[in-house]
């Protein structure tokens, strides 16, 4: 395998006030090749290991993980700049999904088939081998449970990559859960990009789960392509928000700052552009810009993420975008950004094209309906939508005409439990979570017992 320069160290710093955090060493391509290797040779012990065992260590890493969430959160607080207590949550929240799939992975079974009565046929879930998994660093403990607890629960071994932005909170997650289980099972190997894509072109590697950004996203697709390898990706969104004639432009305008705003605009499903018809688009811009002044934002995840995304900004103003507030890099140190909201957005604009990821809400005017749920379907993406309409009539074609993985009406985020979807476009393919994650991580084998011969 070609050798691929990489940094030798990952050097975090606080992106509240760019203090150092501290410096981890990356992997080498000897480093990877070894972690592989080790994973390979223990997959097929794993693998025969009882179901109801692989569900028991994974009850005790999560118990592990609950007993340290207060730390870990600091951890992650200091990295990323996500608020200590909303990070807390994210490191409950995988918690939780760890014992999820301690639960549903013991029971998830394949089915007996109706042929000769004096025969017996299977469909069976195995485990596919190894997997690798690429995890963010915007929610890195509770995407990362998700993957890792589908993966070792359903028999497979797995080579856990974190962010090259929160090195030292994958180091400490991947400590903690390992102690559950035996000797290279599950393993974690540190580096940017360039490790993350020696991974997913290794031809030792089964599943690449991938959760980030569609250009990485496409890479890796391509190189499982060329190893076979499975690729589960969950890319970039661009997701859209149609605020609908009739609404209370206060309460939309509150949905659209949570959805715009919470975690500094950095979550996979945030707002990324919003689509207000024009009977109600006065009032919700200026209920939207008092949402915006009155919310604390953290800082993004360092200086690097920040100029991306006041690039974008900045690009739109020059096109003739209005900022009503925000749109300007703070004096101080840290990588701050406020919220921001943009008026007078027209298509082509980068904040209503691409991801931005950061507390931007690019508002374009629709003439009705019909516009705004035309623009809102427009582009390349597909991971969500939301719809916030008092019209049922609207709301049934909503869910049925956007091509979006998940369809939110009246609520930018909640939902029942257990859902799962598939993102469309861009945005990726598989399932990334739920219990049908459990079927993505094993593969059937479809056998056929008859009796002996004569």
């Amino acid at each position: 395998m070609t050798t691929v320069e990489r940094p030798a160290v990952l050097e975090i710093r606080d992106p509240a006030d760019d203090s150092l955090v501290g410096s981890v060493k990356a992997a080498t391509t000897e480093g990877v090749q070894t972690a592989l290797a080790a994973a390979r040779r223990r997959a097929p012990g794993w693998a025969a290991t009882p179901a109801a065992e692989r569900g028991i260590a994974l009850k005790d890493a999560a118990r592990s993980l609950r007993a340290r969430a207060g730390e870990l959160a600091v951890l992650i607080e200091s990295e990323t700049g996500k608020p200590r207590d909303e990070a807390e949550e994210g490191v409950l929240a995988g918690a939780g999904t760890l014992e999820q799939y301690a639960e549903l992975g013991p029971v998830h079974r394949g089915r007996s088939l109706l042929g000769d009565p004096s025969a017996t046929d299977l469909m069976v879930p195995e485990p596919r081998g190894v997997v690798v998994a690429l995890t963010p660093w915007n929610d890195p403990v509770a995407v990362a449970c998700g993957l890792l607890g589908a993966a070792l629960v359903t028999g497979n071994t797995v080579v856990h990559k974190p962010s090259e932005r929160c090195p030292h909170t994958g180091a400490w997650l991947g400590n903690v859960l390992a102690e559950a289980f035996p000797d290279d099972v599950l393993q974690t190997v540190q580096g940017d990009g360039s490790v993350g894509a020696e991974l997913a072109a290794h031809p030792d590697v089964d599943v690449v789960a991938h959760v980030g950004g569609t250009a990485a996203g496409r890479s890796i697709a391509v190189s499982a392509a060329r190893t076979d390898a499975k690729a589960l990706l969950e890319n970039g969104g661009n997701d859209p928000l149609v605020v609908d004639a009739g609404v209370d432009p206060v309460w939309a305008a509150e949905q659209a700052a949570i959805g715009a705003f919470a975690n500094s605009g950095q979550i996979c499903v945030s707002v990324e552009r919003i689509h207000v018809h024009q009977n109600v688009a006065d009032a919700f811009l200026t209920a939207l810009v008092a949402e915006a002044g009155h919310r604390k934002v953290a800082p993004l995840v360092d200086r690097r993420h920040r100029d991306g995304v006041h690039a974008q900004v900045a690009e739109a103003i020059a096109q003739g975008a209005d900022p009503l507030t925000g749109g300007f890099v703070p004096d101080g140190p840290g990588a701050h950004y406020p919220a921001t909201v943009l008026a007078g957005c027209t298509p082509g604009m980068r904040v209503l094209t691409e991801e931005t990821f950061g507390p931007v809400a690019p508002v374009t005017v629709a003439a009705d309906f019909d516009q705004a749920l035309e623009q809102a379907a427009a582009g390349e993406y597909g991971l969500a939508a939301t719809v916030l309409t008092s019209s049922m009539a609207h709301a049934q074609r909503a869910w049925r005409e956007l091509p979006a993985g998940t369809v939110k009406i009246n609520n930018v985020f909640g939902g029942a439990p257990g859902g799962a979807a598939h993102p469309r476009g861009a945005s990726g393919s598989g399932y990334g979570y739920g219990p049908e994650l459990l079927d993505e991580m094993t593969q059937t084998k479809v056998v056929h017992l008859g009796p002996p011969g004569p």
